[in-house]
């Protein structure tokens, strides 16, 4: 796990680039700070820091060439089958002078370039350059656990594994109105786009291949795009099967030269890691977070019952409201473009309080996206599958908005969920999937900001944008919804938040869920071995419930939202008055100056708000203000 860069000259102006190299590592010295190593070779310059995980001496430190001079490479991630990689190159001749990873890697692009690809287990991001052909080969992993961002133009390429180390190079910094549209929907910018023209991420399961001032990018694998209609296990036969697989996957995970443990919620996606990790690690660390200030979210009882079961050494680490606030102003500048999953705080924590224990940790994220785990899927199938149920909701819309929705309670929350779907239920496909996946409802989007701005969003690409996002939703098959969202929600929002908060700690997480055959076994399945009208994710509960404390079956399940609210009456207020300040509102252009009034009035008097929406506002103040964005700039290059 690390953090790698690197710029690919095309003349001289490209080659001034390459001074910038050492800043660029520096910037990423959290995703590395066992080892930072410079690459300079005439037109290409390349950075890496080193996170040691597998084979910890420095002959395993990159960038690594290879005996002949000709290929070097910077890696940014795991290969899990490297092993039995290392053994089939061995076979054909070839020998090692390490026991990592990454000399694998190297050896094996050498002998089969990019079909290299389709043979990795694991995540990456790397990038491999060929003197002899003057070629820079870049790949991103299937799923897009580990990120890749890059600019290209006429005299140079280059590429970073975060936005704040790409900066470095000196870019040009203009924005990108239709991402900006698209950050107060969703609270995310979707891949390939950023906050940033012409600054890319490189889009999961893909690869690119630069060549004297040519670019070109391959999608390399995808999601099973099958009816599954064909499909002949049993669903007792499909659950052996699941078994099977995620414990191959966990397994394969649990190598490492340096202390390892997992994540413990006490919900089911991380007791069935852990379940499984404990199987095959003597007395495995399992670390929770609690909260005592919010006792309504505070599942740590659940997670006990899980460690104690499987007789984990268990850590819980009970967070005060106070913790979370005060954590916002470390985290904050780790993001190099807007990010306002507020889940990103409490996962901060975790991995900077785990980080003194262990260098690795299990997750269960990605469960919920291929095995239907959310609320707004059941919505989903109650649409599709109207009974008795969902037509009174929909009849009683009207005095239902009226009612407190919010996720505070347990009450307000059941609202909240019955407006949404109500709502939702009464729009296409399409328009149904943008509108549970956003915070903020189309129509409201134009009335945030000022008119010049509006005026941006209208004549950029956003439409075209959404067009593409939703290109593969047309009301069929339930699981065309669950692949929109390992395109979509997962990479952007999910991923993105663990692997910045993590390594933002030095802390590797490793994600079995996300190993691609358990991701294609979950979607050769039909929809209904995962939901129906009662349950979610069936056949991952059904497949570990005797393994499993009884418990959790019949414990709720409701997202964490971080108490704002609070914070903004109290701890940070004084940001909140920083950030929307009326002569920085004005001066600054983007919002319109009364809305943004009106809204600090409702948070100043404790008036109603959506808080998430609030936070979206300040975490884009902090980003304008951290990186001295004006609109000027935006408009010089139209």
């Amino acid at each position: 796990m690390c953090g790698i860069s690197g710029v690919f000259s095309f003349n001289m102006i490209g080659d001034i680039h390459q001074i910038h190299l050492q800043s660029v590592s520096e910037a990423m010295q959290h995703r590395g700070p066992d080892a930072g190593k410079l690459f300079n070779e005439g037109k290409v310059g390349l950075a890496h820091r080193r996170l040691s995980i597998i084979d910890l001496s420095s002959a395993a430190h990159q960038p690594m060439t290879d005996i002949s001079g000709r290929y070097t490479l910077v890696f940014n991630g795991e290969i899990f089958n490297f092993q039995a990689l290392r053994q089939e190159l061995e076979k054909a001749g070839i020998s090692f002078q390490t026991q990592s990873d990454t000399e694998v890697l190297l050896y094996l692009y050498i002998q089969k370039k990019e079909k290299c690809l389709n043979l990795l287990q694991g995540f990456f991001a790397f990038a491999v350059y060929d003197n002899q052909e003057e070629t820079l080969f870049v790949a991103r992993d299937r799923m897009g656990i580990k990120p890749l961002l890059y600019y290209f133009d006429e005299d140079k390429f280059v590429f970073a594994s975060e936005m704040n180390a790409l900066l470095q190079f000196n870019l040009p910094k203009r924005i990108d109105f239709a991402a900006l549209a698209q950050y107060f929907q969703l609270h995310y910018i979707p891949a390939p786009h950023t906050i940033y023209r012409n600054i890319y991420k490189l889009l999961p399961a893909h690869y690119a291949i630069v060549r004297k001032k040519d670019l070109k990018i391959q999608q390399y694998y995808q999601l099973p795009y099958t009816d599954n209609s064909n499909n002949k296990l049993s669903y007792e036969a499909a659950q052996q099967k699941l078994v099977a697989l995620l414990e191959d996957a966990v397994k394969s995970r649990l190598i490492a030269d340096v202390p390892l443990g997992a994540f413990l919620s006490g919900g089911i996606d991380s007791s069935v890691i852990t379940a499984i990790a404990a199987k095959f690690h003597n007395n495995l660390k399992t670390f929770s977070v609690g909260y005592k200030d919010e006792p309504f979210f505070d599942e740590t009882h659940y997670a006990k019952l899980v460690a104690d079961k499987f007789k984990t050494d268990h850590t819980v680490f009970s967070l005060s409201n106070d913790d979370l606030f005060e954590a916002i102003f470390k985290l904050l500048g780790f993001f190099g473009e807007p990010f306002a999953d507020s889940s990103a705080i409490p996962f901060f924590i975790l991995s900077q309080r785990t980080k003194k224990q262990i260098t690795v940790a299990l997750s269960g994220d990605g469960a919920d996206e291929i095995f239907a785990g959310y609320n707004k899927y059941k919505g989903e199938y109650g649409i599709r599958n109207v009974g008795i149920a969902e037509k009174a909701v929909q009849n009683l819309l009207p005095i239902l908005e009226k009612l407190p929705q919010s996720r505070n309670s347990a009450f307000s929350n059941k609202i909240r969920q019955l407006v949404r779907f109500g709502q939702s239920s009464k729009l296409s496909a399409k328009e149904r999937y943008w509108f549970l996946s956003s915070f903020m409802p189309e129509s409201n989007v134009n009335k945030l900001f000022s008119s010049e701005v509006q005026q941006k969003i209208a004549n950029s690409d956003y439409a075209n944008r959404k067009a593409i996002i939703l290109q593969d939703i047309e009301g069929q098959d339930f699981n065309e919804i669950l692949r929109a969202d390992c395109h979509l929600l997962l990479p952007n929002d999910m991923l993105h938040k663990v692997d910045s908060m993590s390594m933002a700690n030095s802390l590797e997480v490793r994600e079995p869920f996300m190993d691609y055959r358990v991701v294609d076994f979950a979607f050769s399945l039909p929809a209904d071995y995962k939901i129906d009208k009662n349950r979610k994710k069936k056949i991952l509960q059904d497949a570990f419930r005797a393994e499993l404390p009884a418990a959790l079956y019949h414990r709720p399940k409701h997202g964490f939202d971080v108490p704002l609210v609070k914070g903004f009456q109290t701890e940070l207020r004084r940001f909140v008055n920083e950030m929307l300040n009326e002569e920085f509102i004005t001066e600054q252009g983007v919002f319109n100056s009364l809305y943004i009034k009106q809204l600090k009035e409702k948070i100043v008097q404790g008036g109603s708000y959506e808080q998430n929406h609030v936070w979206a506002i300040l975490v884009f103040q902090y980003w304008w203000k951290k990186n001295h964005m004006t609109l000027k700039e935006s408009r010089e290059e139209e």
